[in-house]
């Protein structure tokens, strides 16, 4: 399941459906507007003012007609996204919001589906995997307890459009790692790239025993 189909989650998509996933859930609310094409390349000017996730199913049947995708033109909240992650083997969460990340960790966690989260700003990103199929492993809210105060999203500060399309592929490398059960995942590490300087950095991180949300507290 695709949460998400701006900047990350366009070449995701892409990539996945010509791997031959074969099948892939799609939930977004959002529609295509020009300011997005920059960096969400799976859409283009035919498909300005339609549901992105519309736009984003015709362009990878395009490319795979074999494909089964299901989607849900709506913003994943609590209430509505539980139907969309049935039968789901790994979520992808391709947000630009802390609050939407949330959900995610909490969606892995109540249906035990891995979820590799990446995230993008300006020149700089990150990824990480979530997997409770395993209890000793560590969830998102270990990473991060608390939203932050100050929220800023790409649209607000920008993000080169290069950079969120690294995230987005190397999140689809991650993901086909997961489905085809490949070892040393980003289980319990988080990677981030500077694109400035080109450096990659990544360091580990454990599972929280007082975590509010899978810890005993």
């Amino acid at each position: 399941m695709v949460i998400g189909l701006g900047g990350l989650g366009s070449p995701l998509s892409l990539y996945l459906g010509a791997a031959g996933v074969g099948r892939l859930t799609l939930v977004d609310g959002d529609i295509v507007d020009e300011t997005n094409l920059h960096r969400q390349v799976i859409h283009s000017q035919k498909s300005l003012n339609q549901l992105k996730v519309e736009s984003a199913r015709e362009r990878i049947l395009g490319i795979n007609p074999w494909i089964q995708i299901d989607v849900f033109g709506m913003y994943a909240d609590d209430q509505n996204v539980d139907d969309a992650v049935s039968g789901a083997q790994c979520i992808a969460d391709c947000t630009d919001r802390f609050a939407t990340r949330f959900l995610a960790n909490n969606l892995a966690l109540k249906h035990r589906v891995p979820t590799v989260s990446a995230a993008a700003l300006g020149v700089e990103g990150q990824l990480t995997t979530i997997d409770p199929r395993d209890t000793e492993n560590p969830c998102y809210a270990c990473l991060i307890p608390d939203v932050p105060e100050v929220e800023p999203t790409c649209a607000e500060t920008g993000v080169l459009g290069p950079v969120v399309g690294t995230l987005g592929t190397l999140q689809a490398v991650e993901v086909l790692g997961v489905l085809l059960g490949w070892p040393d995942r980003l289980v319990g590490r988080l990677t981030r790239l500077n694109a400035k300087t080109m450096e990659w950095k990544s360091f580990r991180y454990r599972k929280d025993p007082d975590c509010q949300v899978c810890g005993s507290a």
